[in-house]
């Protein structure tokens, strides 16, 4: 039996002149049978792990024909079963890309780009990097337009293994990219394509030519913890991309921590699981989990990239790991709740019991597979096909889930449901719900055993991270974190502060020692799909456009759009009116619904002109006739908005909103 603790390791830190108070600082502790376990490899995780090529070196020495990568089958016809590399021939491969990489002049230290959807190529790429000790830098272009020729310069890319069809996106920007001399397709590539870089200075090689270039050559530069794994571009501020450095030793200690939570508390990773990739490579939540499956010995099937065929995938792969973000496990969710209402009476009730029945027992703290095990397979074992009917393990992850869908996951599908909180600075996960602790339901759980937390206060937003409902920025410190933003050493300061990461996010401690998200510092969100929303900077933009007067734009991690509460030009409205012979009074054409679309569509109109993003469009919006005023508490006296108590005076309207955008 294992229980879980969070224990204060260090006490609170009263305000000074220069800082804020600071609540005292957690650590997460295990206790098997009553006997404290404090995890060693806190300190030192490198001691737990012969790291002297990459992951997939280990492994394939213990199971070398075991699969690894598989994608499904292609033919004319039809996407059939799916085909495996297995770990010796995936090894074989990496190696001979790094030998090819060394070959191009590319040494350890140099970086390499990682441009393309999830596919094996984009993870023998990353293991070539790994094994050579070249520090590997994914490419994506969700993070604006210009953000792959800024990333390539950023970092100093010299080598770019792309995917076929982002060729194209990389060839509009090698003039002004001096750094990249070698670009290898994934697959392969046009004639016109290689003739047209080799103009512009470049060499481009198919997958199958690169591969030609290298050799087994096992003398491997030695790897050090120091060493930088990893520079991975994220976005939340309203400047440039910021270049996350992850070196080698965070990156192992979170793969480590995985499976130290889990043998503590579940059940670890073997050589018979098997994971569905989906979620984006360029993002470390993915890359972590594909690492640990990695260490593991556990295969990855790769999605084909259509997200038309998700499902479909997911059902002929029949993972037994399955990672996911909050829109993806709401679909699923509406997916099945949808047939369970079209079944008809006799089997919605008989669900219903079931449910109630297996809730009840959950809730006074059995496990999940002796809550109701009869019940498990007469009704939740058909929902559980939903997701190919071996799944064990579902994450969440990137956005907060909301409590009935959690709720309905743990209850239903016969798995363990962990959902976890982390950035891209912290490695991915720094906080996770335990296994079979129902209470931790509707929040982030605890520390992870790599991580150290506290609170610290913000006295402008009423937050006091000494009260006895202790509420603060989430301030992070450990064996995970970050190294700094590359070549930005300002912004480093900011946020790294006597070793203490400041998350940006307002968390409140819960009774159980869990950690439950409550705010943002900075106006930056996150969607449920994990998109980031610099808000005023968007704001900004919806301003220039000469129908409105004031604009507030609202999004939060349990929605997957925007909406707006808008204050138009009253001249612009009458015109509208008149042009469209409208006999609305100036009142009653703040509700018009044609008038409304309008203004929405002029607004999205001037939003494309400033080149946002289709995540960052206002779906609906409310017209408000008097602007945002400081008599109604709304704004500041430097005519700054005032968000909580916007969203406190329009919280109607904006339910109201996403209902209608949802309808």
């Amino acid at each position: 039996m294992v229980d879980v603790y969070t224990v204060k390791v260090e006490e609170a830190r009263p305000e000074t002149d220069e800082k804020p108070s600071a609540g005292p600082v957690y650590r997460c502790i295990y206790a098997r049978d009553g006997l404290m376990d404090l995890p060693s490899h806190f300190q030192s995780p490198w001691d737990f792990f012969s790291f002297d090529g990459s992951v997939c070196r280990d492994t394939t020495t213990r199971c070398p024909s075991n699969p690894m990568l598989g994608r499904r089958q292609r033919t004319d016809l039809k996407v059939g079963l799916y085909e495996w590399m297995t770990y010796q021939e995936a090894y074989d491969v990496s190696i001979r890309m790094g030998s090819a990489m060394r070959s191009r002049g590319v040494n350890a230290g140099d970086r390499c780009g990682i441009y393309g959807s999830n596919c094996p190529e984009w993870i023998l790429a990353m293991e070539a990097c790994n094994s050579y000790a070249v520090t590997y830098v994914p490419l994506y272009d969700t993070l604006g337009p210009n953000a792959v020729e800024f990333i390539i310069n950023h970092a100093e890319v010299s080598i770019a293994f792309v995917q076929d069809s982002r060729i194209p996106s990389v060839l509009s920007c090698l003039a002004r990219c001096s750094n990249l001399k070698t670009i290898v397709s994934f697959g392969n590539v046009l004639t016109t394509q290689k003739k047209e870089i080799e103009e512009l200075g470049a060499s481009c090689f198919s997958w199958e030519e690169f591969i030609q270039l290298g050799d087994m050559d096992l003398d491997l530069p030695p790897k050090k913890k120091t060493d930088i794994c990893t520079i991975m571009y994220t976005s939340g501020t309203t400047g440039e991309p910021k270049g996350v450095i992850i070196k080698n030793e965070a990156f192992m200690a979170q793969v480590l921590s995985i499976d130290q939570i889990l043998n503590l508390t579940d059940k670890m990773g073997t050589e018979d699981d098997v994971y569905f990739s989906f979620l984006p490579l360029a993002h470390v939540y993915d890359q972590i989990m594909e690492t640990y499956c990695i260490y593991k010995g556990s295969s990855i099937g790769f999605w084909q990239g259509d997200v038309r065929f998700l499902m479909e995938d997911v059902q002929v792969l029949k993972p037994t790991i399955f990672c996911g973000v909050p829109r993806i496990y709401d679909r699923v969710y509406a997916g099945i709740t949808s047939k369970i209402s079209s079944g008809g009476v006799l089997q919605s009730t008989m669900f219903q019991y079931a449910y109630n029945y297996k809730l009840g027992y959950l809730e006074k703290g059995l496990p999940q597979d002796k809550a109701a095990p009869l019940f498990d397979k007469l009704v939740f074992d058909k929902i559980k096909q939903a997701l190919g009917g071996r799944v064990r393990l579902l994450l969440s992850g990137a956005a907060p889930l909301p409590r009935h869908v959690e709720e309905f996951l743990r209850v239903t599908f016969g798995a363990t449901m962990l959902q976890g909180y982390g950035l891209t600075e912290s490695c991915g996960g720094c906080f996770t719900a335990i296994s079979n602790v129902f209470s931790m339901m509707g929040t982030f759980g605890v520390p992870t055993t790599t991580i150290e937390a506290r609170l610290e206060s913000v006295p402008e937003m009423g937050y006091d991270a000494l009260s006895t409902e202790a509420r603060g920025e989430i301030c992070l410190r450990g064996s995970t974190l970050f190294s700094g933003y590359h070549k930005c050493p300002d912004l480093t300061e900011e946020v790294l502060v006597d070793g203490w990461f400041h998350t940006g996010d307002i968390g409140e401690w819960q009774p159980n020692g869990a950690m439950k998200i409550i705010d943002r510092k900075k106006n930056i969100f996150k969607l449920s799909q994990g998109e980031y929303v610099a808000v005023e900077n968007i704001e900004n933009k919806y301003l220039q456009c000469p129908l409105i007067t004031s604009i507030w734009v609202y999004g939060n991690s349990f929605e997957s759009f925007l909406v707006a509460v808008v204050a138009p030009e009253r001249k612009a409205l009458e015109d509208w009116a008149v042009k469209h012979n409208s006999t609305d009074d100036f009142n009653s054409l703040y509700k018009n619904p044609k008038a409304r679309k309008y203004i929405l569509d002029e607004l999205n109109s001037t939003g494309q002109k400033h080149q946002l993003r289709g995540f960052e469009m206002l779906k609906a919006v409310h017209l408000e006739p008097i602007p945002f005023d400081m008599e109604r508490d709304l704004i500041t006296p430097t005519f700054k908005l005032k968000r909580p108590q916007l969203l406190k005076h329009y919280k109607d309207c904006i339910d109201q909103l996403y209902k209608e955008a949802k309808a």
